[in-house]
C-alpha cells in the first residue's frame, strides 16, 4: 500500500476569510495527520489489507471483518480512521484560491438538479439539518445518478457504494475557531472556496 497523506495545494492563509488560517493549520496537522496515522496503525496487523488501497479496504470494510476474521473493535478503527483519512483528501482537494471548474460535473449538476444554484440549495438544506459531526455530501450512486446526503462521524459513501464527488466537513473542528456556532454561515460561505463548481 502506498499511504500517504496528501500535500495541500495552497497556503493555511489562501481561503482567507471564508476558512481560517489558524482553522486549517489545525484541521490538517492535527485531525487529518491523526486519522491518518491511526489508519496505518489499524491496519498493521493484516498483511492483507496492507496489499490494498485504502479505498477498497473501507468500500469493503464489512466484507473483509468477516473474511479475514477481524475483531469488532479493530474493524470499527478502521472505519473510523480509514474514513476521517479519506474525507479529509476529498475536502481539502475541492477546495482552493482560485477555481478549477469540473465542467463535466457542472452539466450533470444543472441536468438532475436545474442548476447549480437549485443544487447549492438542497445541499445546504441537507448539510444544515444534520445533527452532531459529520460529513455532507454529494455522491453518484451505482447507476451514475446524483445523491445529496449526510452521514455521521467518519463514515464515508464508499461503504454505501456510492463514489463521493464533494464532501463538507461538518465536524466542529473545521470551523469553530472562525464561526463558533454559527454552522449556517460556515456552510454558506464554503462555497466561496469550493473551486470545482
Amino acid at each position: 500500500m502506498n499511504l500517504e497523506l496528501p500535500k495541500l495545494n495552497y497556503a493555511f492563509d489562501a481561503l482567507e476569510p471564508y476558512i481560517d488560517a489558524k482553522t486549517m493549520e489545525i484541521h490538517y496537522t492535527k485531525h487529518h495527520q491523526a486519522y491518518f496515522d491511526n489508519f496505518k496503525k489499524a491496519i498493521q496487523n493484516y498483511p492483507e489489507l496492507l496489499e490494498m488501497t485504502a479505498i477498497k479496504i473501507v468500500t469493503d470494510i464489512n466484507k473483509l471483518g468477516t473474511t479475514l476474521n477481524i475483531p469488532a473493535s479493530d474493524l470499527q478503527k478502521i472505519k473510523n480512521h480509514g474514513g476521517g483519512y479519506l474525507n479529509h483528501n476529498l475536502y481539502w482537494s475541492i477546495m482552493g484560491p482560485e477555481k478549477e471548474l469540473n465542467e463535466t460535473l457542472i452539466k450533470k449538476i444543472n441536468a438532475e438538479f436545474g442548476s447549480v444554484e437549485n443544487f447549492k440549495g438542497q445541499f445546504n438544506e441537507t448539510a444544515g439539518r444534520h445533527f452532531g459531526s459529520g460529513w455532507a455530501w454529494l455522491v453518484e450512486d451505482s447507476e451514475n445518478k446524483l445523491k445529496i446526503y449526510t452521514l455521521p462521524n467518519q463514515d464515508s459513501p464508499y461503504t454505501l457504494g456510492d463514489e463521493p464527488l464533494i464532501a463538507l466537513d461538518l465536524w466542529e473542528h473545521a470551523y469553530y475557531l472562525k464561526y463558533q456556532n454559527r454552522r449556517p454561515d460556515y456552510i454558506e460561505n464554503w462555497w466561496q472556496v469550493v473551486k470545482i463548481i
